[in-house]
């Protein structure tokens, strides 16, 4: 049975409500990928975001549509990183309590951003029954209210705004693409899509690494991932049964990428449009460059879904070639000119 997804005026609604809490991240363009992409791509940076990426709007939603007796108990959530940090950020904002039960090996930079937001950590084994298991625990300590991080309605209709503002642009958008782990992004995206350009095609992109969606998709069945390893950290989750209904519903193909094209992709950002990246961001553009001829002479719009790197830990190394970008000494030609 499909859900009942949101209407195009709750999603509007959602997207005023929650003017306090986002910005209205800028569109972006780069004459050098286009060249190489063979395509006109429009990029809509929510690694400009408060907190750093897309989840500052579902998380935000959630919050803004808690109930007095809700709000009293404050809000709990399991995350690897940037939902964590979005709904620690939002419930501050709005003067609630916020427990995140996060994995051990999440990224250091993302522990450090919800502890600042004013989240309450609450670490777990790095697996899905542990993080589970110790929010159970928590919400029955607590009474706060679970705000899950994408297979949520809330979450979803929150998300689904980027994409308004995508197309609050009056451009005409042959595609649009967005990454997919537990699929809220792309499960908003989808949907307002359908909504408001309904020609447009929506196509998602995946690490081959973690391939739940691609596979669930064609399957025409949840298959959830089991070993999930690649670099792009955030896209880990498996689909939800609502993020899963919007997909089949509104999505039209889904990619997978490695992650040496991952890689590639993102320090092609980095070069290009000297803009901040986590390599999560980077996976539709690695899309779109290993699949070119399929969008040869379209107009795309590419959602930049974070920036919440690790500085310290960036993965390029000597042995990856951006296709196109200058070699090291014409770089340091470049910069010392």
């Amino acid at each position: 049975m499909t859900p009942q997804f949101p209407s195009l005026n709750e999603i509007r609604a959602a997207h005023q409500r929650i003017q306090p809490f986002i910005h209205r991240t800028p569109m972006m363009s780069c004459e050098a990928i286009d060249r190489l992409a063979g395509c006109e791509v429009h990029f809509k940076c929510e690694n400009f975001q408060k907190v750093g990426a897309f989840k500052a709007r579902g998380a935000a939603n959630a919050v803004t549509k808690l109930t007095a007796e809700q709000r009293r108990n404050g809000v709990a959530t399991h995350s690897s990183g940037n939902h964590a940090a979005a709904l620690a950020r939002a419930a501050t904002v709005a003067g609630i309590r916020s427990y995140i039960v996060m994995p051990s090996n999440a990224p250091a930079v993302k522990k450090k951003a919800v502890a600042g937001y004013g989240g309450e950590i609450i670490e777990c084994r790095p697996n899905l029954q542990a993080r589970e298991t110790t929010l159970q625990r928590v919400l029955k300590d607590t009474g706060a209210t679970f705000i899950p991080p994408y297979d949520f309605m809330d979450v979803v209709e929150g998300q689904a705004t980027c994409a308004l503002e995508i197309f609050d642009e009056c451009v005409p958008f042959d595609v649009v693409m967005a990454p997919v782990g537990g699929g809220g992004l792309l499960a908003g995206t989808a949907l307002l899509t359908h909504y408001a350009s309904p020609s447009t095609k929506v196509i998602a992109a995946e690490p081959s690494g973690a391939d739940d969606a691609y596979r669930s998709f064609h399957a025409g069945r949840l298959i959830p991932i089991e070993a999930p390893d690649t670099i792009a950290d955030g896209l880990l989750t498996s689909l939800g049964e609502i993020t899963f209904a919007a997909i089949m519903n509104y999505v039209h193909d889904i990619l997978t990428v490695s992650d040496d094209e991952i890689v590639a992709a993102m320090r092609m950002i980095y070069e290009r449009m000297k803009i901040v990246v986590e390599p999560s961001c980077a996976v539709p553009l690695a899309a779109l460059l290993k699949h070119s001829r399929g969008f040869a002479g379209q107009r795309v719009a590419i959602i930049l879904s974070g920036g919440n790197v690790d500085l310290e830990k960036l993965p390029f190394g000597s042995t990856v070639t951006t296709p196109g970008a200058p070699d090291r000494h014409e770089q340091a030609g470049a910069l010392s000119g």
